[in-house]
């Protein structure tokens, strides 16, 4: 059985959490644009989530709780999740992204994965200080893939990684298979091949052997 990685931003969901953070702080174009040059390799992600942390200073719970709520998978993001565990592989989600949201957009699609590896956004006060917290700050998500292969006794070579952008790019190059969803152009000469929408990804999966038709 294989581990499945998958980013969650741009990947599992379409929708971008911080910006939807920052637009109740009216900061979403500035979110935008920080978001897009780290992806793009442009600036590293460890500066770019802390200077997209510092943003939010001062938002309120309930207005951040607005915004987790509103974060949703992709079409047939679920059903793909759903029938990867079903027929006995372990799905992981390994995000610079928010556990809150993503904890929210499974729910909200009533799936749920093995392990969720996230960064957090922290309270004081009923607010946002401005700060993130986590281990995919300064951490890269191959050290994140390959603890988890360990703990759990898989062979590194029987994982798949899914991912779009830069800091994708070290768990997509240690990975058995390395999947582009829509990669941006820093990322697409890693992969083994690339998809564009969960159908194509479900049917990629077909196609080398990890899931069986329904």
């Amino acid at each position: 059985m294989a581990l499945i990685a998958f980013d969650f931003d741009g990947t599992l969901s379409d929708s971008e959490m911080t910006v939807l953070l920052g637009e109740r702080m009216d900061v979403a174009e500035e979110m935008a644009d920080i978001t897009e040059r780290a992806m793009n390799d442009e600036l590293s992600y460890a500066d770019s989530l802390r200077r997209r942390a510092a943003l939010l200073e001062g938002l309120s719970v309930e207005r951040a709780d607005e915004a987790y709520e509103s974060v949703r998978l992709r079409p047939g993001a679920g059903d793909v999740i759903d029938q990867l565990r079903e027929q006995g592989h372990t799905v992981v989600i390994l995000t610079g992204g928010f556990d809150d949201g993503v904890e929210a957009a499974l729910a909200a699609a009533d799936t749920e994965v093995d392990r969720i590896v996230a960064n957090h956004l922290p309270v004081s006060g009923g607010r946002l200080p401005g700060e993130v917290t986590g281990p995919l700050i300064e951490g890269t998500k191959d050290e994140q893939l390959l603890a988890l292969t360990d703990e759990l006794g898989i062979d590194p070579e029987a994982t798949i990684a899914v991912g779009d952008g830069a800091n994708d790019l070290p768990m997509l190059e240690v990975a058995g298979i390395a999947i582009g969803f829509s990669p941006k152009p820093a990322v697409e000469p890693v992969c083994d091949l690339t998809v564009s929408s969960m159908d194509d990804l479900a049917k990629s999966l077909i196609d080398h052997g990890v899931l069986t038709r329904s």
